[in-house]
C-alpha cells in the first residue's frame, strides 16, 4: 500500500508539471536584458558674466557704465573748451569712479543706508526741481537708463555722505605760525641776501625790497596747509623772531622769518578747506592701499 501510494503521488506531480508547462497562458520567461542608461538631465544655461571695467573689493563698474561716464566726461571737457587726451580722460574717469566706490563702501561701513523709499524721494525732488520731461531728456542725452541712473544716484549720495563725514572730522582750530619770507628765484642771489642778513641787515626791510606788494608776508597757517613740506617744516622749526637758512623749495629759494606762533587758533576758511581736502585725500590713499582694485586692460 505504501509503495502504491508513493507511485501515485509521483505520477500526479509529473502530470501536473507537464500540464503547467504546456498551458497557453503560462508566462514566457525572456532572456535578461541590459537595463537602459538613465537619460542625462541637461545643465542649465551658464549666465554670461557682465564685463566689468573696474572692480573695488566686492563692488564694480560695468564696462557699459564706464564707457557712458567716459563719454559724459569728454563731452563736458569739450563744452568747457578743455583739450584733454584720451589717455588722460580714461585715467581721470577711472580714478574718480574708484574713489566713488571706496567712499560709498566706507559710508556703508560707517552705518550709512539709502533704501528704495529714500532714493525715490531724491528722484522726486529732482523731478520737481527741473520737471519730468526735462529730466527724461537729460537722461537720454547723457546716456543714462533708469537703472544706471538709480545706481549712479545711490553711489553719489553715499559718496557725498562719506566725504562730509571725513571733512567734518577736521578740527576748526590748530597750532599756527605767522611767517614772512624772502623768496628768490636764483640761488646765487639768495646767497647774497642771506649774507646780508648774517652781516646784520634788517630782514623786514629786505623782504619789502624783494616784494613791495606783500612785504613777503605769508600770513598765518597750520601744519598741512602749505604744499611745500620743506618750507612748512622749516617754518614750524623756527623760534619767534628768528630766520631760517636758504630753503630750496618748489617755488624757488626761501628765507623765512617767524613773526609769531599760537598753539591754538581758529583756522581761516581757506586753511580749513585745505586741511579738509588733505584729510580726504589721505583717507582715499589709505583705502586704495588696503583694497583689492582690479582694472580691465
Amino acid at each position: 500500500m505504501v509503495t502504491l501510494k508513493r507511485v501515485l503521488i509521483l505520477l500526479s506531480l509529473c502530470l501536473l508539471a507537464a500540464c503547467t508547462t504546456n498551458l497557453p497562458n503560462s508566462p514566457v520567461v525572456l532572456p535578461s536584458q541590459t537595463p537602459a542608461l538613465p537619460t542625462a538631465t541637461p545643465l542649465p544655461p551658464t549666465v554670461t558674466p557682465i564685463p566689468m571695467a573696474v572692480t573695488v573689493n566686492t563692488d564694480g563698474i560695468s564696462l557699459e557704465e564706464f564707457n557712458a561716464e567716459l563719454s559724459r566726461y569728454k563731452t563736458a571737457q569739450k563744452t568747457l573748451s578743455n583739450v584733454i587726451t584720451d589717455d588722460l580722460a580714461l585715467q581721470t574717469v577711472r580714478d574718480d569712479l574708484v574713489s566713488q566706490l571706496l567712499l560709498a563702501q566706507g559710508a556703508v561701513e560707517a552705518g550709512y543706508t539709502l533704501d528704495d523709499a529714500a532714493l525715490q524721494q531724491r528722484k522726486d525732488a529732482l523731478t520737481s526741481k527741473i520737471g519730468a520731461d526735462k529730466l527724461k531728456v537729460w537722461l537720454q542725452e547723457h546716456g543714462y537708463s533708469e537703472a544706471s541712473f538709480d545706481q549712479a544716484l545711490k553711489r553719489a549720495a553715499a559718496d557725498a555722505w562719506m566725504r562730509d563725514k571725513i571733512m567734518a572730522s577736521v578740527a576748526s582750530t590748530a597750532e599756527q605760525v605767522h611767517v614772512r619770507q624772502i623768496l628768490l628765484y636764483n640761488e646765487d642771489v639768495a646767497k647774497k641776501y642771506y649774507g646780508q642778513l648774517q652781516a646784520g641787515a634788517n630782514f623786514d626791510a629786505l623782504a619789502v625790497l624783494v616784494d613791495p606788494v606783500t612785504s613777503g608776508d605769508i600770513g598765518w597757517f597750520p601744519r598741512g596747509y602749505l604744499t611745500d613740506k620743506a618750507v612748512e617744516d622749516a617754518a614750524f622749526a623756527l623760534e619767534t623772531g628768528a630766520y631760517s637758512q636758504i630753503i630750496s623749495g618748489e617755488a624757488g629759494f626761501h628765507i623765512l622769518k617767524l613773526l609769531d606762533r599760537k598753539p591754538e587758533q581758529e583756522l581761516s576758511p581757506d586753511a580749513l578747506f585745505a586741511l579738509q581736502n588733505r584729510a580726504l585725500n589721505d583717507w582715499l590713499t589709505s583705502q586704495r592701499q588696503q583694497s583689492n582694485i582690479v582694472v580691465s586692460p
